[in-house]
């Protein structure tokens, strides 16, 4: 059986890709963009641009109408209690952040944030330079040789000093789904707060937050199909009221004056001076794109091609697998041969990989090796994307052998 892509000429992106006779095997990094992203994109611009939420005029009004249309797409895309919960940001970096500036102010000398050894570093970093801000302590939940967290260990080490656990749903070296729900259940019973870091695993199919049941999720456009430069922070309402503002400017405002002011409530409060508005209308493009294909078809596409994937991979003398992934990408290395080089002769070759440490250092150096190469797959790759890409790794690994 041959595994094509009916979603592929909807990508003018991967029709240029082809014609240069490159093979484009990053999407975890970021996706390739719909026609229908373009077209929204051209169509805020050539339409009469405006800013949003504080003009009378028609230009303004149509803006800010599609800019909060996609606020309410958002929100009925992971299942959230209304679109008063999403917020927009530049992206799931971004968001993280201004949830560690945020929720600062609800933290003290010896609490505890709990994260896991997988997260990438916009997961970690903003979370370890909080801790040492207020000197709390870090906790870091111990993975299983297949990539999952360990769960019984988990169990010990969330406790009643434990104020917030951040957890990737999806690793974007490991490629595993992690079972969440069971720990967010116990973080909250001891009264913490819930991260959930998003950004891998939206594009793998709609997220409840109703049965998730965190306090935040994080998400970025550009993995989503739709554009770079924008994301969402995901809050349930009550959680949302507990954060501090972190960004002053325009529109934020209730009440200033030289000396006092008095802010909004989330969302907009929490979305100081002019959003990206052509970026978060044609996320709404993205997320209209996808709310209109066959889930399941696609999810069965890219099992498929997973598999594949791993099949072929398996076949390599030396090579070695990070973990055991189950969705849509793989990160390996081979025996004698650094990341580095082989990325180098793939790219000769006209394919578009990832190589080094993935920001996610610590985890790598956890594994026992500096770099990896991770393969990504999106929903416009095919088989004919991994016969290339199998053909060039024969011959890279010819010559550097």
């Amino acid at each position: 059986m041959t595994l094509t892509s009916p979603w592929r000429a909807d990508f003018p992106g991967m029709r240029a890709l082809d014609a240069e006779g490159q093979t484009y095997l990053d999407s975890a990094a970021t996706a390739q963009k719909p026609q229908a992203v373009l077209d929204a994109l051209l169509a805020y611009y050539a339409g009469g641009a405006a800013n949003v939420h504080r003009a009378q005029h028609l230009p303004g009004e149509r803006a800010t109408r599609a800019f909060e249309d996609t606020r309410h797409k958002a929100a009925h895309w992971l299942s959230a209690a209304s679109s008063e919960e999403i917020v927009f940001t530049r992206g799931a970096t971004e968001s993280l952040n201004l949830l560690a500036y945020g929720l600062e102010h609800l933290l003290e000398t010896g609490d505890e944030i709990v994260i896991s050894a997988a997260e990438h570093h916009a997961n970690l970093l903003p979370w370890q330079q909080l801790a040492a801000r207020r000197s709390l302590k870090l906790v870091v939940l111990p993975m299983t040789p297949l990539g999952d967290i360990d769960l019984q260990q988990a169990a010990e080490l969330i406790g009643p000093r434990t104020r917030l656990l951040a957890l990737s749903q999806l690793s974007n070296v490991l490629g595993r789904w992690q079972d969440l729900p069971p720990l967010i259940h116990q973080a909250r019973e001891h009264g913490a707060l819930t991260v959930v870091d998003g950004a891998q695993a939206v594009v793998h199919g709609r997220q409840d937050m109703q049965a998730l049941g965190c306090d935040f999720y994080v998400c970025s456009s550009h993995k989503l199909y739709g554009p770079d430069g924008v994301g969402l922070l995901y809050g349930r309402r009550d959680a949302l009221q507990r954060l501090r503002h972190w960004q002053f400017g325009g529109e934020m405002v209730q009440q200033a004056d030289y000396h006092t002011s008095t802010f909004r409530t989330a969302p907009l409060g929490l979305e100081a001076g002019t959003p990206a508005i052509s970026g978060v209308i044609a996320f709404g493009a993205a997320l209209d794109y996808l709310a209109g294909l066959d889930s399941k078809a696609i999810g069965d596409h890219e099992a498929a091609l997973h598999h594949a994937l791993l099949s072929g991979l398996q076949n390599y003398e030396g090579l070695r697998l990070l973990g055991e992934p189950q969705t849509a990408l793989a990160s390996f290395t081979v025996d004698g041969v650094h990341s580095g080089d082989l990325a180098h002769l793939l790219t000769e070759q006209g394919i578009a990989v990832r190589a080094g440490h993935h920001c996610a250092m610590p985890l790598l150096q956890r594994l026992g090796v500096d770099g990896a190469i991770r393969v990504s797959l999106g929903l416009y790759n095919d088989e004919s994307d991994l016969q290339r890409f199998f053909t060039a790794l024969d011959k890279a690994l010819e010559l550097l052998r």
